[in-house]
């Protein structure tokens, strides 16, 4: 990623309401290690009509030398009272630092956990932002994960919360309207899910690896792999320690690394595949302190 302009190292991502989420709806852990799904159904959506009816300034927060624009806006740029949103994942266009994209969860209204996969957008680096809604409007989705490759394409990876399956959702111009690649739940996916794209030149260059947590899973395993962009993903593959709630790189040499805390708490691992980038071998991971 080439050098941040000025304006983009001065701001930081505002998602307004986020007070009353702070342990969200559907996130819960109990005395003694993971008994249920982080993530279940509950709510049904808000009627339509009930949302999006009341505006007031959006909020610009200083802190310091950093300026955070809230995002989560109306098409004229304003808050939209009563609705809210969390875990936000933010991803740049290397090649041109104005283009940002986000996903998070959205709650259409506050009277409702019911949660969607909303979406933003910005094309000066941050100052104004666009909000033109979720993935598929009325489907409950969460988890949340968005990534950018090397030539400014951004990927959205979206969990399905009735069968912990997930699928990833491309955009080729700059995070304003999404398509879906794979099929509903046909990135496999469960809990808790993470993905990085592999940006070297080396055998590997364009693939994506997805891993999730133990807690609940779309149908086996812990780990997948897409060598076509994230259309198609292979059968799901154990991972030694069982590393939860961690997150995937790719080195300089493609080689991949999973970090993440085992038994949800210690000790942490990290996993590294020294073949995960080659496309002909059902390739392994190993186990290193």
């Amino acid at each position: 990623m080439r050098p941040s302009t000025a304006s983009t190292t001065s701001f930081l991502i505002f998602l307004a309401s986020l007070a009353w989420l702070t342990t969200a709806p559907g996130q819960s852990l109990r005395p003694g290690g993971m008994t249920e799904p982080l993530e279940k159904p509950g709510m049904p959506p808000a009627p339509p009509g009930t949302y999006r009816l009341e505006s007031s300034p959006r909020m610009i927060s200083q802190f310091g030398v950093f300026t955070s624009y809230q995002v989560n806006v109306d098409a004229q740029g304003n808050n939209i009272v009563g609705d809210a949103a969390n875990e936000p994942s933010i991803s740049v266009d290397p090649t041109d630092g104005n283009k940002i994209a986000i996903g998070w969860r959205q709650f259409d209204t506050i009277a409702s956990d019911f949660r969607q996969a909303g979406y933003g957008y910005s094309t000066d680096a941050g100052l104004t932002w666009h909000f033109p809604g979720t993935l598929q409007p009325g489907v409950f989705r969460s988890d949340p994960v968005t990534n950018s490759d090397e030539t400014g394409m951004f990927f959205y990876l979206s969990l399905l919360v009735d069968t912990f399956c997930g699928d990833i959702w491309r955009s080729t111009n700059g995070g304003q309207t999404w398509m879906e690649q794979s099929p509903d739940g046909g990135a496999h996916s469960g809990d808790k899910e993470w993905f990085t794209i592999d940006k070297t030149n080396g055998t590997g260059h364009g693939f994506q690896y997805q891993a999730w947590s133990t807690a609940a899973t779309c149908n086996f395993g812990q780990f997948s792999r897409s060598i076509d962009g994230g259309v198609t993903w292979q059968n799901p593959l154990s991972l030694p320690d069982s590393p939860v709630w961690g997150t995937l790189d790719v080195a300089s040499n493609g080689n991949l690394f999973i970090g993440g805390a085992a038994n949800f708490s210690s000790p942490f691992w990290c996993l590294r595949s020294s073949n995960a980038q080659n496309p002909s071998v059902l390739f392994r991971v190993e186990s290193m302190a």
